[in-house]
C-alpha cells in the first residue's frame, strides 16, 4: 500500500504551500519536509513567514499561524521522477478542489516543478509572483528547499524569495484592507454567504514580476487562457 501524508489545511489561509510529493522519510514520520537537513522551516522563520523557529514536527501548528501545506501528488517516493502522469493528473484535480474549498489568499508552489506540473510546461520559469490564478487565489513560486536545487544552491539564494513572498502577501493584505498577520493569527472563518473571489483579479505590482499578456486561471482541472477560446 502506498504511503500517504495528510495535508495541513485550514480555511482562508494566508498562504497555501504546495510541494511536489512527500519523501519516504516524510511519509514514514508523518510530517512534511522532514528530510535530513531540509531547510524549509528555517526558511519560513528567516523569511518572516512565521514568528518563531519551527521544525518538521511543528507542521501541525502551521494552520494556527495562518498557513497551510499540501502536495500536488500524494504518493510518497524516493525521487520525484518516480511519479507518473496519473499521479500528477489526480493531484491537479485534487489541488484545484482544495483551493476552491479553503480559499487561500496565495498559493505558493514550492519549486518550479510543482508549478509547471499544475499549469503546464509553457508557463514562465523561475521564482516569484505569477500571472495565473487558482479559484481566485494569487500564485507565487518559491525555490524548492532541497540542497540539490542547482538554480538556488545556497540558503541565502532561497531565502530572498521567501522574504519576497512575505512582503508580497503583506501588500495583498494591505490592498484588500486586511489586518496585519500579528493581529489575526491563524486562519480566518469561512462565511457561507461570501462569494468566491473573482479569478480575474489583478495581482499587486511587484518589481520582480515580468509583465504577461496572458492571464490564466485554473478551475475544475483546466487552464483557461483569457486571450483566446481554447483550453489546455
Amino acid at each position: 500500500m502506498a504511503m500517504r501524508l495528510p495535508p495541513r489545511l485550514c480555511p482562508r489561509a494566508r498562504i497555501l504551500f504546495v510541494g511536489i510529493n512527500p519523501s519516504l522519510t516524510s511519509a514514514r514520520v508523518g510530517h512534511h519536509f522532514a528530510g535530513p537537513g531540509n531547510p524549509f522551516y528555517r526558511l519560513l522563520h528567516a523569511g518572516r513567514l512565521v514568528p518563531e523557529p519551527l521544525s518538521f514536527v511543528d507542521d501541525v501548528r502551521l494552520p494556527a499561524l495562518g498557513l497551510a501545506l499540501t502536495n500536488i501528488a500524494e504518493r510518497a517516493t524516493r525521487e520525484a521522477s518516480e511519479l507518473t502522469a496519473t499521479d500528477y493528473a489526480q493531484g491537479r484535480r485534487r489541488l484545484a478542489r482544495t483551493v476552491a474549498r479553503i480559499r487561500p489568499e496565495v498559493v505558493a508552489f514550492v519549486g518550479v516543478t510543482a508549478y509547471r506540473q499544475f499549469f503546464g510546461p509553457a508557463v514562465t520559469g523561475g521564482a516569484g509572483p505569477k500571472p495565473e490564478r487558482i479559484a481566485g487565489a494569487a500564485v507565487f513560486v518559491v525555490p524548492n528547499p532541497s540542497g540539490r536545487n542547482a538554480a538556488y544552491p545556497g540558503f541565502d539564494d532561497k531565502l530572498r524569495w521567501y522574504r519576497r513572498l512575505a512582503r508580497w502577501v503583506e501588500r495583498i493584505d494591505a490592498a484588500q484592507g486586511a489586518e496585519p498577520q500579528t493581529k489575526t493569527p491563524g486562519c480566518r472563518k469561512l462565511s457561507p454567504q461570501r462569494k468566491p473571489r473573482s479569478s480575474t483579479r489583478s495581482s499587486p505590482a511587484d518589481a520582480t514580476a515580468s509583465p504577461s499578456k496572458v492571464n490564466r486561471t485554473f478551475s475544475s482541472g483546466r487552464v483557461f487562457q483569457k486571450t483566446g477560446n481554447r483550453t489546455r
